[in-house]
């Protein structure tokens, strides 16, 4: 049984979109041209914390308890979702620590460190990290904060989807970056309830497969991932609550080439004046790299976040010029 709903999705709108932005939906008039179809973008890059993470992390520390306030939480992440649970722990009122692996962009560690959560860097990995982080949380008894296998944060990612349907109800394709699924998984639930005719298809880059291949073999698979990868925030796992909504309201994952990865983040500056990392511009890859097949199709591209690391940003924009 599916346990997130689009009733679900709207009592985490209600619960807040006081606390965060309801983010711009713009067209790109650049994108537009080249790409042969209208291309609108969903700035998440310029949500509280540059990403679109507040939204879960809100919806589910509203939920905890007090006893869950009083030993405090914990999480795995690539960045971004560190950042938003360290924010929103703050505002909240939480004790909050935050795994992350080593090879993590100085961004988003001086994003975590600014609002006040205590840092752990450990492993090679997002994986290693994810190990660590739950079994800290057994160990000391504290709540772990799931990035994308749980349905509080999957109701709160899912607002994205209510917003832009109400700005453009005639949107044809929704592109949606997609690491652990948490993001894809709340979007694909909230537009296939209100338009089921919208396609909605997730994006990982080739460097992490691993929700790809796990609806290829019909269960989740270990996937091998690249070191290295433009798109750090696209590495996250597959959880057995996205893995089913996936399965169940995705119309398909295309995978991309890191390459266009870096030539999005570049258009995305040079045209559009939006800093973006590699995961945030994922969303605009496919159509870059399959233009006939969105021609004269409306497609928004949820550009999920704008945590680069400047000399990364820097590299990109020079080799792209």
């Amino acid at each position: 049984m599916l346990v997130v709903t689009l009733e679900n999705i709207q009592v985490a709108r209600k619960a807040i979109t006081s606390l965060i932005k309801r983010t711009p939906l713009v067209q790109s008039q650049f994108l537009t041209a080249l790409c042969g179809c209208p291309l609108f973008l969903k700035l998440e890059n310029l949500q509280i914390t540059s990403s679109f993470k507040p939204r879960g992390v809100f919806n589910k520390l509203l939920h905890l308890n007090a006893e869950e306030k009083t030993r405090g939480i914990i999480t795995a992440s690539a960045g971004n979702h560190g950042q938003a649970v360290a924010f929103v722990a703050q505002k909240l009122g939480y004790y909050a620590r935050v795994v992350v692996p080593e090879p993590t962009p100085k961004v988003k560690i001086d994003g975590i460190k600014k609002y006040g959560a205590d840092l752990v860097l450990f492993g090679e990995n997002y994986d290693v990290a994810e190990r660590k982080a739950k079994e800290l949380a057994r160990k000391d008894g504290c709540a772990y904060i799931s990035p994308y296998n749980d349905e509080l944060i999957i109701a709160g990612h899912g607002t994205i989807g209510l917003e832009i349907l109400e700005k453009i109800p005639d949107v044809d394709v929704i592109m949606v970056p997609l690491g652990g699924g948490g993001l894809l998984s709340g979007i694909s639930i909230a537009v296939k309830n209100i338009r089921p005719e919208v396609q909605v298809i997730g994006v990982q880059s080739k460097s992490s497969p691993v929700m790809y291949e796990s609806l290829k073999a019909g269960k989740i698979v270990d996937a091998k991932k690249t070191e290295n990868s433009v798109a750090e925030g696209l590495s996250g796992n597959v959880g057995p609550i996205t893995f089913e909504i996936v399965k169940k309201y995705v119309d398909c994952i295309i995978l991309v080439q890191e390459e266009t990865l870096r030539k999005a983040v570049y258009l995305l500056w040079t045209h559009d004046k939006q800093v973006v990392e590699g995961s945030g511009a994922a969303a605009v890859a496919p159509v870059l790299e399959n233009k006939p097949v969105f021609k004269d199709k409306c497609v928004v591209s949820v550009v999920t976040g704008g945590n680069i690391d400047s000399d990364l940003f820097q590299r990109i924009l020079a080799s792209e010029s």
